[in-house]
């Protein structure tokens, strides 16, 4: 799981990147516009992604406060 939200955490960034310096959505571009079913459930899936990496700082810093 970790894996998975960190690649999707990936992807978001990168697509921000390009949001911010292009004015580009490439979600939106390949996947009907930002109102498009298929890109609302990538945005959605990229925050819960987000959220999820939240937790891998605590996890590493607790994990390392243990060794």
């Amino acid at each position: 799981m970790d894996t998975i939200a960190l690649i999707l955490s990936i992807i978001g960034s990168l697509n921000w990147g390009l949001v911010g310096i292009f004015q580009f959505d490439l979600v939106a571009w390949l996947f009907g516009g930002q109102g498009g079913v298929v890109s609302r459930i990538i945005y959605t899936l990229v925050g819960l992604a987000g959220l999820w990496c939240i937790t891998l700082l605590f996890r590493k810093g607790q994990h390392a406060m243990n060794d």
